[in-house]
């Protein structure tokens, strides 16, 4: 076992994105799987650690690290190659903008929690749900495929911050039978990051208990 230990769920796209993140920068890590169905998110231990009781958690240098993002400038701080971000204020600015309309517009109204609010308290039922998905993958994919490059990734020749926040988000949008025909670019680019090996090994099947 690594100093380094990932409390994981295969299918969350915060762990998914944390994943990427360490393979990029050829991190090992141990992998805990802490899985949402099983409320083991919600043991005491796990809470008093990550008050939240959210996943992903990262172990490291005697530090409890939450929230994907956070975790991934940690790394980006510690271990500066492949950098996620640029530099240059501008550019470091730019390429945040770009990654939270996925990690705080996208994301957070689609999570599991929200779904079980909608399904559990609301009484929605799952068509309605999955409709509710598609509205806001489709509305924030919008305004980031006019963001994104013609061609190449977000990162231009290697994977930014953008391109590790997209990838787990378009497996979400195929989930819930999203229509991106409207997002060229970013299917383009999601092809393009999935031929590497770093996300190839983060992908929710590859990681998935057996």
């Amino acid at each position: 076992m690594t100093d380094i230990i990932l409390y994981d769920y295969w299918r969350s796209s915060a762990s998914y994105r944390v994943r990427i993140a360490l393979n990029l920068k050829g991190v090992s890590y141990t992998a805990i799987n802490t899985s949402l169905l099983d409320g083991d998110h919600k043991a005491a231990d796990y809470v008093a650690r990550n008050p939240q009781g959210f996943v992903p958690m990262l172990s490291i240098d005697g530090h409890d690290l939450t929230q994907s993002l956070a975790i991934i400038d940690y790394l980006d701080a510690k271990y500066d190659d492949p950098p996620m971000v640029s530099s240059d204020p501008a550019e470091r600015a730019k390429t945040l903008a770009q990654a939270l309309v996925i990690a705080a517009d996208i994301h957070p109204v689609n999570n599991l929690r929200i779904l079980k609010y909608l399904k559990n308290e609301l009484g929605h039922n799952q068509d309605t749900i999955n409709k509710w998905n598609r509205h806001w993958i489709a509305e924030g994919f919008a305004a980031l495929e006019t963001m994104a490059p013609e061609t190449g990734l977000f990162g231009g020749e290697q994977p930014n911050l953008v391109d590790v926040c997209l990838v787990p988000q378009m497996y979400n949008a195929r989930r819930f039978e999203t229509d991106l025909s409207d997002f060229p670019r970013l299917v383009r680019i999601d092809a393009a990051c999935n031929t590497l090996e770093a996300f190839q090994k983060a992908a929710p099947e590859a990681v998935k208990p057996v």
